[in-house]
């Protein structure tokens, strides 16, 4: 029996707005309703190409519009009270990266969800990646041994000078919450829960009020070993973008092309042909309204989302920190000032 389609409300029409239209687009599963945004000329450029209602705040959505879900892509710092409003109208929610700029805010929104039995999630597009869920199938199977090392690259040169994803109010920090979100993400979906961060900052070469270049080290409960590098500034030209090493083989997730070998063979099988971004949104936008109609459970629970956060929380702590060690024969030569160790936190290092 064919369901109707789940209909869908759109609140912001900045940028990730787009690449959900598309996702929307000549597919009879769900439906786009109405978009809203404070800036109402764009809310109406959007909501016209795909032939549905505008608005110029999410409260009137509630007023012109019947919806079951609705989709948040606003800047980060507005997520709690807009998500809030709407899990209160016990209408579900799929809240774009990060779930919240800090944790007490998304306990609040959580609790939300919980009190008036709605479903809450958050958008974290690579899980969502056709090759990401193989290569999580073939880590299951065991074919590649014990896993010990996981790796993660999000490096591409972007300006930010005139983003807000660079202004610390309204982002929440610089690359280490914007990219490293979905870091902290994939790398929870493969390794579980996780036990230890450390965070080392970069050079500031874009002149940032914020972190744009970072590097981080994790190791999961399980005690996998695993690093990220994140960069707004620097591209490292890589051919994947997470590599997960076991005593028995290896894995490549690629922009273009994923494989793996385990090391009994000479030979790689290619298993997927790399990062389709409208079919991760669209396979995201498919689970949600599976689960609202209780076909299957959501692929990121709001636990997943509130544990994203406590990561990138205590991430932040860890880069504060920065606790360098000096290599004492190393460092003989070098003034006290001058010691890693004695770098302000949240300088650049």
């Amino acid at each position: 029996m064919k369901h109707p389609p789940i209909r869908f409300g759109l609140v912001g029409a900045g940028r990730i707005a787009n690449s959900y239209v598309q996702a929307f687009d000549h597919w009879d599963a769900a439906q786009l309703v109405v978009v809203a945004d404070v800036r109402h000329e764009a809310a109406q450029a959007l909501a016209q190409g795909i032939g549905c209602v505008s608005v110029d705040s999410y409260q009137a959505m509630m007023e012109k519009s019947l919806f079951d879900a609705v989709i948040v892509c606003t800047p980060p710092s507005t997520h709690p009270e807009i998500c809030k409003y709407f899990l209160q109208q016990k209408v579900h929610v799929l809240c774009e990266k990060p779930l919240s700029i800090d944790l007490q805010n998304a306990k609040e929104m959580v609790a939300a969800a919980e009190t008036n039995r709605v479903l809450l999630t958050m958008a974290s597009k690579f899980r969502y990646v056709e090759d990401v869920k193989r290569a999580k199938s073939i880590v299951t199977s065991g074919i590649l041994g014990d896993i010990i090392l996981f790796e993660n690259s999000f490096t591409s040169r972007v300006e930010m000078d005139q983003r807000w994803n660079a202004d610390p109010a309204i982002s929440g920090g610089g690359v280490l919450i914007d990219n490293g979100t979905h870091s902290v993400d994939l790398t929870r979906y493969f390794l579980g829960p996780l036990a230890e961060v450390q965070v080392l900052e970069g050079k500031r070469a874009q002149g940032l009020p914020v972190e744009d270049t970072v590097r981080i080290f994790v190791r999961s409960v399980s005690g996998v070993m695993g690093s990220i590098d994140l960069s707004w500034s620097i591209n490292k030209e890589l051919d994947s973008y997470l590599n997960i090493y076991g005593t028995h083989g290896t894995v490549f997730v690629g922009w273009n092309e994923s494989k793996y070998r385990q090391s009994s063979s000479r030979d790689w099988v290619v298993f997927g042909k790399g990062y389709d971004k409208v079919q991760a949104f669209r396979s995201q936008l498919l689970n949600m309204t599976r689960a609202i109609r209780g076909e299957e459970p959501l692929l990121i629970t709001a636990e997943d989302a509130l544990a994203s956060v406590e990561v990138i929380e205590t991430a932040y702590a860890a880069l504060h920190r920065n606790n360098w060690i000096a290599v004492e024969k190393e460092s003989a030569g070098r003034s006290p000032a001058d010691s890693p160790a004695r770098l302000t936190a949240g300088q650049p290092a």
